[in-house]
């Protein structure tokens, strides 16, 4: 929420458009898994739990699955763009419950919430969007907030 003073001095509070909540249900399709080439950003301590979760060394799991791009890591990815745990197969993330908070948090990025067109497009290519449960405003501000870290 943004404010701004009045010529009264009273505060007005612009909520955003979106502050009725927006509906999001994740469907497993994996698409946001796939497709053009970008990166997963990871932490070191999201690093660490991956690698926990693969029953490897940091070592090992970074040069198996990391790449370093300027100052941070990224996952790496198979040629066609897919995330390296993408199963193909069964169209499912192989380290679900270690996922970094990149893919924990979609579709709410800033980027995607910046406005209802922002949002529209990115629901095009994801068909959990706009479906399933209705996602109130602080819990989507508050995995908004994680991206902002």
């Amino acid at each position: 929420m943004t404010r701004s003073a009045s010529s009264a001095n009273h505060i007005v509070v612009k909520k955003p458009w979106y502050s009725g909540g927006l509906r999001f249900e994740c469907t497993g399709c994996g698409d946001c898994c796939t497709g053009a080439p970008g990166y997963v950003w990871v932490t070191r301590g999201e690093i660490g739990a991956l690698a926990d979760l693969c029953r490897l060394s940091i070592e090992e799991f970074e040069a198996k699955y990391v790449r370093t791009v300027g100052v941070r890591k990224s996952l790496i990815e198979f040629d066609n763009g897919d995330c390296v745990f993408f199963d193909s197969r069964s169209r499912r993330c192989r380290v679900y419950d270690a996922r970094p908070r990149q893919c924990r948090t979609w579709p709410f990025w800033p980027s995607n919430l910046k406005s209802p067109s922002a949002w529209r497009a990115m629901a095009d290519h994801c068909p959990g969007a706009n479906c399933g449960k209705l996602i109130p405003l602080d819990e989507i501000e508050r995995r908004a907030g994680e991206m902002n870290v």
